[in-house]
């Protein structure tokens, strides 16, 4: 499967260039670091969600990543568990891992639809689930469930226009006191434009940290500006040194939004840039 109709050698050559040039990236001092592990970078299936599930995979092959974030959206992870497992034992004959799924949304607040919601992770053995909206009356009768299947509920906060939580740090104000299995995944563009330091957010959040969606930005006031990674206005080394700091464990999956019908060029520059400046660090961004 060739990358894009419009991913051309050419464009194969200068993301390898730039990777090279993030490297030399100037850095903040990491004198005093330690980590068990290097910073790992996945994918949210949902940047390819007007792909099949193939082709999502064939795409994954290409960028040399093997860790994902799949969300029930075309036929990459589905609700129904037949069809779920058929996508499972794809994933794995590709050599492909599943460390999280989401957004997953939490609408009823009903013992048998939040239970459907955990058996569907387990089903796929998922130990994460990136939950888009469970409201804080919720919280408690999802947090039953979090200690019975002992999965990780990280919340994903959605910027100004989100109602709950806009910021990761409005989650940590409604999860206090919960079990500590209840965390946050933040999105690194609603964060800015909640208005919110996305460094300092990363630490604040410290252990609760359970999954990062990493994305950049032009203008940290609107969406619509998302750009590659590395072509925009995120402090993405700063973003590095508060993970490493914290050891922080999760993945950094990548959700390019944008040209949804042709994503592969703005994704390929995006792992290009994110590797040369983990590269630019001393760590390789398995």
């Amino acid at each position: 499967m060739s990358l894009s109709m419009n991913f051309s050698r050419r464009d194969l050559l200068r993301t390898t260039a730039l990777a090279s040039a993030a490297a030399f990236v100037p850095m903040p001092s990491f004198a005093g670091l330690s980590v068990a592990a290097d910073v790992r970078l996945g994918l949210a299936s949902y940047t390819f969600r007007n792909f099949t599930r193939a082709q999502l995979i064939g795409f994954m092959k290409e960028l040399n990543v093997f860790d994902l974030n799949p969300k029930d959206a075309k036929d990459h992870l589905p609700m129904d568990p037949t069809a779920e497992a058929q996508a499972v034992a794809d994933y794995m004959a590709a050599s492909i891992r599943l460390h999280a799924a989401g957004a997953i949304y939490f609408q009823q607040s009903t013992d048998d639809d939040i239970r459907s919601k955990f058996e569907y992770v387990k089903r796929a053995g998922i130990r994460v689930i990136v939950a888009g909206d469970p409201s804080p009356e919720t919280l408690p009768r999802i947090e039953k469930f979090v200690k019975e299947y002992d999965v990780r509920l990280a919340i994903h906060n959605h910027g100004p226009e989100d109602k709950l939580w806009p910021s990761p740090l409005d989650i940590l104000k409604d999860i206090k006191g919960m079990d500590p299995r209840i965390g946050c995944c933040i999105d690194v563009g609603h964060t800015v434009r909640a208005g919110t330091d996305v460094v300092e957010a990363i630490h604040a959040v410290g252990p609760r940290l359970f999954n990062m969606h990493m994305k950049d930005l032009t203008d940290f006031h609107s969406k619509e500006s998302q750009v590659a990674v590395g072509d925009g206005k995120m402090p993405i080394p700063g973003i590095f040194e508060a993970l490493i700091a914290q050891k922080y464990q999760g993945f950094v999956d990548l959700e390019y939004e944008v040209h949804a019908d042709d994503p592969m060029p703005g994704v390929s520059k995006s792992f290009a840039y994110m590797r040369g400046v983990l590269a630019g660090m001393g760590y390789s961004g398995a």
